[in-house]
């Protein structure tokens, strides 16, 4: 039984039986009673929604809280853009104070009146991610049919509490999506995000009582006056401008801090959230930064300036959208010493920092080596990015892979977007068919795995990378390069270390063992209904070229499995051009084919239980009903054995 056939289970057990299914989350289970308790009707779950003047008010009694969130919200949103998940902050009382989605989740948001100033505590819709995290007072997910009400049962959320600075909950922050997107990363996103909410929280009130807080962070602090004099910089600040000793003489913070307009009414009077480069001397830092201007008697006198690198958000957003290695050299089935020795360089490959090109056929496991070198060297714990190049519009190539600024281009999001090299930073970017890539991009690719660094579109500045570039092609790269399709300088560079993955037909005893393993994972996941191979069946495994290599074999085997309506698996089970390749041992190539050789071995069976079709498919291990189907299929005249059964 699935987790989706379970959770639906339960919530109908619970509903219709008055019963909790045992191994029910005890936070669901008890969220549960407490609707009933509530008296909340299961067939609802549409909230109360406040007048527009209330709202106004709401958002105005909330307005630090929406200030200090919303750019953070917009960072996050822009960077999952296109996953189709929505974001809503909440107040303490769980009244929706805004929302972030693409167009497909607002207009499902809006059926389920995801809307601003609508109630989402237990008491209004049931059990959910924002209520029920307001009512425990910590993180939650809540997967589909575990929402008390049947009309959230197709989303997924994942939401936790924001506390002020006496450790109050102010808010709740809330991730919603369709709920096979479920991810074990969704929330741990969340948290990060309402951490630094809260974060920025602190440092506003702390701008107050620096002298006694001002060393107590890590991040950068720095506090000047009217006339931008610096009165005073954290260690943290010194660290991260790469500055050593007292720089107060000669350091003008406005170089440094281009990008905020100093006579913007929310940096000399409230706190001015947002991302921006940091420019010491050459180096521009990306970092998210806090503005707050610093009052007395309504006087400016002064602003304290508080930053930290955006590399922390982007380390979350590749956990949330799946940018991580899953496979590791365990992962690579062989049995034969050829494969081996590829694995085995290549996990000696995998201690160095240096380009690596794979090449292989389509379907040998070039993106299996790339995850496995990845988890297997000492970048392990950073993203790992794969990229198709094959996959990527033409007109989009540039973008996706160095990102751009805001107003590069028609359609640009307002505050940029890092590119796949961008989020690799710190871990490995894997190429896969880079042969498919357009020439006029090879020498932008070329410029980055020469010199590591990268520019977005749009941008004057180029930023250092620390990642490591994995390449793959299904081509002959040399040839492609004497016929003018790629860089010859771009393949050199590349071609540092390789690795060349043997196909499936050059280890004939890699068939048979990929092939048991598919069939035991098969039966795994369908105890119901064990299966094997018939001999007939395995000598055409053997006797196919596999052009496909392992990925056609592990296509073919499925097929075949849940095609064979016995428990021996027969080779008509298999696809046409599989079995139009086999060649029994024992005959010419045209001799005979596998419907023959089928319908010779249905014929025997019968003629040796001398025309009892029940007995003959007995002997077969199938049932009567599908002994006749092949009879039919295969045109046999039983009567037409009778001599032979005589």
């Amino acid at each position: 039984m699935s987790m989706v056939e379970f959770r639906l289970k339960a919530w109908d057990s619970f509903i219709n039986d008055q019963e909790l299914v045992e191994g029910i989350n005890p936070d669901i289970a008890a969220s549960w009673e407490r609707c009933r308790n509530y008296g909340v009707d299961y067939n609802d779950g549409i909230g109360a929604q406040l007048e527009p003047k209330r709202i106004e008010k709401l958002l105005e009694e909330n307005k630090q809280l929406l200030d200090i969130a919303r750019p953070i919200m917009t960072n996050l949103h822009d960077l999952v853009i296109g996953s189709h998940f929505a974001l809503l902050l909440t107040d303490r009382n769980g009244y929706i104070l805004e929302r972030f989605g693409d167009d497909v989740v607002k207009d499902r948001a809006c059926k389920i009146r995801f809307n601003l100033g609508s109630l989402w505590t237990e008491e209004a819709v049931g059990t959910n991610a924002i209520g029920t995290s307001l009512a425990m007072d910590r993180p939650i997910q809540v997967i589909g049919a575990e929402h008390y009400c049947a009309t959230h049962h197709d989303w997924v959320c994942a939401a936790t509490t924001i506390h002020g600075i006496n450790g109050e909950v102010v808010g709740c922050l809330n991730m919603s999506g369709y709920h096979t997107d479920a991810h074990s990363h969704t929330l741990g996103i969340v948290v990060a995000a309402a951490y630094t909410i809260e974060r920025q929280l602190e440092l506003i009130h702390s701008y107050n009582l620096m002298e006694k807080t001002f060393e107590s962070t890590q991040d950068g602090l720095i506090i000047v006056d009217a006339d931008f004099h610096i009165q005073r910089i954290n260690e943290g600040a010194k660290a991260l401008l790469c500055m050593a000793g007292n720089p107060q003489e000669s350091l003008d913070i406005r170089r440094i801090f281009r990008s905020i307009d100093w006579e913007r009414p929310n940096v000399k009077t409230g706190a001015y959230f947002t991302e921006m480069p940091l420019h010491v001397g050459e180096k521009r830092i990306i970092c998210s930064v806090t503005v707050s201007g610093l009052l007395m008697n309504d006087s400016l006198y002064g602003y304290s300036i508080g930053f930290r690198e955006a590399t922390h958000l982007h380390k979350a957003v590749n956990k949330v959208t799946g940018n991580v290695a899953t496979y590791t050299f365990d992962s690579i089935l062989t049995v034969t010493d050829s494969m081996r020795d590829v694995i085995k360089l290549g996990k000696k490959i995998a201690s160095f920092n240096s380009c690596v090109l794979i090449e292989g056929e389509s379907g040998t496991g070039k993106e299996l080596f790339a995850h496995a070198i990845h988890n297997a060297s000492p970048r392990r714990s950073g993203p790992f990015i794969a990229v198709n190049c094959a996959s990527i519009p033409r007109e989009l190539v540039e973008s996706e892979l160095f990102g751009y600024e805001k107003g590069a281009f028609t359609g640009a999001l307002k505050g940029g977007n890092p590119g796949k090299f961008e989020l690799a930073d710190g871990g490995t970017i894997f190429l896969d068919e880079i042969g498919e890539m357009p020439l006029e991009v090879q020498a932008k690719v070329l410029r980055v795995v020469e010199t590591l660094t990268v520019r977005r579109i749009g941008s004057q500045y180029e930023k250092k990378l620390d990642v490591r570039i994995i390449a793959a092609t299904n081509r002959n790269l040399a040839q492609e390069v004497q016929d003018k399709n790629f860089r010859e300088d771009l393949y050199f560079r590349l071609n540092v270390l390789r690795l060349t993955i043997p196909p499936l037909r050059e280890r004939p005893r890699d068939v048979d063992f990929c092939a048991d393993h598919f069939l035991w994972r098969l039966n795994r996941d369908h105890l119901n209904a064990p299966k094997t191979f018939s001999a007939e069946f395995e000598r055409v495994l053997r006797a196919h070229s596999w052009p496909g290599n392992v990925r056609e074999l592990q296509n073919a085997v499925e097929r075949a499995y849940f095609l064979s309506e016995n428990a021996v698996i027969e080779p008509d089970s298999f696809p046409q051009n599989v079995r139009t390749t086999f060649v029994p041992a024992a005959q010419k190539p045209s001799a005979i084919s596998v419907d023959d050789l089928v319908k010779r071995n249905l014929e025997e069976a019968i003629v040796a239980e001398e025309g009892n079709v029940a007995a003959a498919a007995e002997r077969l291990n199938m049932s009567r009903a599908s002994l006749y189907r092949k009879i039919k299929k295969h045109d046999i005249d039983l009567s037409g054995l009778s001599h032979r059964i005589n």
